[in-house]
């Protein structure tokens, strides 16, 4: 009987070539990576523990500027993070935000400026400046770059607008509104979300943004009256204390509805008088506002 050597050796050989390719794309792959996950500042990780870090409670700020008595300085855009992914960040802006027809240079600026990769998963670096939500851990997720940049031009921002925000997540809101804004304040209901988006944004620069833990239905009353406040969490209704906390011609930018389907974004408005007028704007989708508005 012929026995097929040739055959035997092809068996054998076939899934030793499987192995070598693997390894060789996946060097490939970490090399050309290499820049953005070496770097652990840059991503969204889940603090399970900060032992050198007093505790706080929902009354107490959690910025340096407030610990120190110094007031809020602008962004100072030191951190090398600005000087990565800039093309990525200028086709985002052109393909899906100007595109779509935001037009409003100081938005336009902010979202080519703040590096978003610094504020997702390592898992997802990758993704940072594809136009869609990811998730960040902790059932939470950071929003469409478009509607980032949709509910901030809804605001109308200028230099000398006080936002408060509430539902911080990774911070990446709270650093396109501080590119504009004069003062961020930004409230955040879960613990380790709200550390690591005071350490993310305080490592960037962003000295112009403080981070509460706290429930964000009651809003921040020792640092109201707001210009604008803006929620990126759903409710089935407005918050009272964020309506009392909004300055006469101020304007809340919030998702309103059921929050486990399709909501509607809605601009609200205070005029001189204190009268409160609404109007949608378009359907979205955010994870749910917890706390006090669930009860």
């Amino acid at each position: 009987m012929r026995t097929n050597h040739s055959g035997k050796f092809k068996t054998y050989l076939y899934p030793v070539l499987v192995v070598l390719v693997s390894l060789i794309a996946a060097a490939i792959f970490i090399a050309a990576q290499g820049e953005y996950i070496n770097n652990p500042v840059f991503t969204s990780q889940e603090v399970t523990s900060e032992p050198n870090q007093p505790g706080y409670d929902a009354n107490e700020s959690s910025s340096q500027n407030d610990e120190k008595g110094e007031e809020s300085r602008p962004p100072d855009h030191n951190h090398p993070a600005f000087k990565q992914r800039n093309s990525e960040r200028y086709l985002l802006v052109e393909r899906y935000i100007k595109a779509q027809g935001i037009g409003d240079p100081n938005v336009l600026k902010a979202m080519r400026t703040v590096p978003r990769h610094c504020f997702v998963r390592k898992s997802d670096l990758r993704a940072a400046y594809q136009d869609r939500a990811l998730y960040i851990g902790k059932g939470q997720t950071i929003s469409q770059p478009y509607i980032v940049a949709y509910m901030t031009d809804a605001l109308e921002l200028n230099c000398d607008s006080r936002v408060l925000e509430i539902g911080t997540g990774s911070g990446y809101q709270a650093a396109v509104c501080a590119e504009i804004a004069s003062e961020v304040y930004t409230i955040e209901i879960i613990k380790e979300l709200a550390y690591s988006a005071r350490k993310r944004l305080n490592d960037l620069g962003y000295h112009n943004a403080t981070v509460k833990f706290a429930d964000g239905y009651y809003g921040w009353k020792e640092k109201a009256p707001f210009d604008t406040i803006i929620v990126t969490c759903a409710a089935g209704f407005v918050p009272p204390p964020l309506i009392e906390q909004l300055k006469p011609g101020g304007k809340i930018v919030l998702p309103l509805g059921n929050p486990f389907g399709v909501q509607t974004l809605v601009l609200v408005t205070k005029d001189a008088e204190g009268n409160v007028t609404s109007r949608r704007l378009l359907p979205v989708r955010f994870v749910p506002m917890t706390g006090k508005v669930e009860k």
